[in-house]
């Protein structure tokens, strides 16, 4: 990988639907050798999917919080159910496996407090093999890989 490619990557993560002709401008190629790199970049996996960033209060999944969980018992059965169930969440977004402790980090995302409450003691509370769990709450976001969420202009 060279430093165009790595141009391109870039441009990519800011802008996923910009042209081929604007990309290849911006990365100081023509359009024909600019997708072929794309396609290569695409095939050989380094870039894996391409998607839509939407506003998580648009959608009710405002209210994020990271878990700690800790299981029971490591043997393979319980992990194997375990990561079965949190996987089944819409609620869910992002599971972790850790080295040491805790086991498990997860980020949840919903629409408020209530919501994490009511999805906290009916559902993750219930998960077979759970022995600890510990809520945080996110006070502010200060970095994140995708680019920022702007507001939206008064039309």
């Amino acid at each position: 990988m060279d430093r165009i490619d790595r141009a391109i990557i870039d441009q990519l993560r800011r802008d996923c639907r910009m042209t081929n002709t604007e990309l290849a401008d911006r990365v100081g190629l023509t359009p024909s050798p600019c997708l072929r790199r794309v396609k290569q970049l695409e095939d050989s996996g380094v870039i894996v999917g391409y998607h839509a960033r939407v506003d998580p209060r648009a959608i009710g999944r405002a209210f994020e919080v990271n878990v700690q969980l800790g299981l029971a018992a490591m043997d393979r059965g319980t992990v194997e159910r375990f990561e079965a169930r949190l996987t089944s969440y819409d609620e869910v977004v992002e599971i972790r496996r850790l080295f040491g402790s805790p086991d498990y980090l997860i980020l949840v995302a919903v629409e408020d407090q209530t919501a994490y409450e009511r999805f906290l003691t009916q559902e993750l509370m219930a998960v077979p093999g759970l022995a600890t769990l510990t809520s945080h709450f996110t006070m502010k976001v200060i970095k994140s890989e995708a680019p920022p969420i702007r507001p939206r202009r008064p039309a």
